[in-house]
């Protein structure tokens, strides 16, 4: 059985608590602000990369192995 004076203060679970809600609050802070540096904009292409790029449809070496596997 528990003695009286093993028992915890109101105080000090209150400190723990605040410490964990702190801790809490504090990671979730962390993670926002890591989140904010890595934006999912990509930049964007000017004019003369995408034609020199080329758009639409492009031949290449996978596609053409995709072909030959699909023959029958």
């Amino acid at each position: 059985m528990m003695k009286p004076e093993d028992r915890q203060k109101p105080e000090a679970n209150l400190r723990r608590r605040s410490f964990l809600l702190t801790a809490s609050l504090g990671s979730a802070g962390a993670v926002a602000a890591a989140m904010a540096t890595h934006s999912p904009i990509t930049p964007e292409i000017s004019a003369a990369e995408s034609e020199a790029k080329g758009s639409g449809y492009q031949s290449s070496d996978h596609v053409l192995h995709y072909y030959r596997t699909t023959r029958t």
